[in-house]
């Protein structure tokens, strides 16, 4: 079968597994770090803004806007990567 996070030993019998795989892999540690820095730079912006000066804000403010959509292209990889194995429910 196919592995979430780290190169799978066995890999199914369809063309461009292997591709499939890193495809899956990208889109798995994309959406992963995309969420992180998304969550981080929410609290920074609306929930500990006291404690940041003006241009951490604004920076986190556009790093929110950046990598909300970094995380959107993480799932297609993702969804990609599914249905290049076969899988219909994403």
């Amino acid at each position: 079968m196919y592995s979430q996070f780290i190169i799978a030993n066995q890999l199914p019998a369809i063309p461009n597994a292997l591709n499939y795989q890193k495809c899956l892999i990208l889109g798995n540690y994309l959406m992963l770090i995309s969420f992180l820095v998304v969550s981080s730079s929410i609290f920074i912006t609306f929930v500990f803004d006291e404690l940041f000066a003006m241009s951490v804000q604004i920076f986190a403010h556009i790093a929110t806007i950046v990598f909300a959509g970094l995380l959107k292209i993480g799932y297609v990889l993702r969804c990609v990567a599914l249905h290049g194995f076969g899988k219909r429910n994403f």
